[in-house]
């Protein structure tokens, strides 16, 4: 599989579409070694997403002291026993969703004198397995971690239900950001990220369009 053909053809998508818009496309290489990623980096690409912790600090930690400019991205949840260890390798978390996670990462921001930047994830359908806040209870979590933390939040996150109309998911997180004062969307994925570029997305994250099929 051309990896690389593959990210641009992506990239020509997403451009198209755009309106000149800035699209962050984050390429979830979780599962893939670096020797199957190299093409990408190498062709200067460097926004990348992992869902493990350890796997990350594992793949990640030396590419970064070769290029700073590399940006690791969280898209899966953080278990607040690996907080420490994700604020040394992630430049962005897109799983925040609990005060006891806003408390502890803004605890140990300051401690360690270290910033990343967060999405919070929002779950539309209060669907249990997964995580997320959910809209009736949003607006409560911001003015909550504005409040009592120092924590970047950038933006809204969201992984549509299966069984519901993605566009619509989409509008509305596009509302609740404009409504909140955020300027970024972290929303779109393999199936569904020309939709979400229309709606306003600036971080789309695509896993099986770029790599192909994940063997675990």
């Amino acid at each position: 599989m051309d990896i690389l053909k593959n990210l641009n053809n992506i990239l020509i998508q997403i451009k198209n579409i755009s309106n000149e818009k800035n699209v962050n496309l984050i390429a979830v290489s979780k599962t893939f070694n670096l020797n199957y990623i190299r093409p990408i980096l190498d062709s200067g690409h460097i926004h990348f997403g992992e869902n493990r912790v350890n796997e990350a600090l594992l793949k990640w930690s030396n590419e970064k002291k070769i290029n700073a400019n590399i940006k690791i991205h969280l898209v899966g949840k953080l278990q607040s026993n690996k907080i420490k260890e994700a604020l040394q390798i992630f430049s962005y978390i897109h799983s925040l969703d609990t005060e006891k996670l806003a408390r502890l990462l803004d605890k140990e921001e300051k401690k360690n004198n270290i910033k990343a930047k967060y999405f919070i994830q929002v779950n539309f359908g209060n669907e249990v397995q997964k995580s997320g806040v959910s809209l009736n209870k949003l607006t409560e979590f911001i003015s909550f971690c504005r409040i009592n933390t120092s924590l970047d939040i950038v933006g809204l996150m969201c992984i549509p239900p299966l069984n519901e109309n993605s566009s619509e998911c989409f509008k509305i997180l596009k509302d609740l950001a404009e409504k909140n004062n955020f300027s970024e969307l972290s929303m779109g994925m393999s199936g569904d990220y020309l939709r979400a570029v229309e709606y306003g997305s600036t971080f789309v994250r695509i896993g099986s369009a770029i790599f192909g099929d994940r063997t675990n």
